[in-house]
């Protein structure tokens, strides 16, 4: 594959992946400022580091219902076995 690239594209390029690795920079540490803070919370409310971090997750993507609903399926599926929910 041969492709030209002029002189303003590489300056394009270099914008992008300049501001790209910095995004990305930026993202890592807030992931990581996010995973301290869960932990800390975690620790003093007794709750699983990751069961807030799936609360976290529901939220943001809204599918609250979507977990109801799957939740629900299996509750059904374990009666219909005869198991104890």
């Amino acid at each position: 594959m041969s492709v030209h690239i002029t002189e303003s594209d590489k300056t394009r390029l270099k914008h992008l992946v300049s501001e790209g690795v910095r995004v990305k920079q930026e993202v890592d540490s807030l992931n990581e400022g996010l995973k301290e803070t869960v932990k800390a919370i975690s620790e003093e409310l007794d709750l699983k580091p990751s069961l807030l971090n799936k609360a976290i997750r529901i939220a943001y993507k809204g599918d609250l219902r979507v977990h109801t609903d799957e939740l629900e399926d299996i509750e059904m599926i374990l009666s219909a076995i005869g198991m104890r929910v």
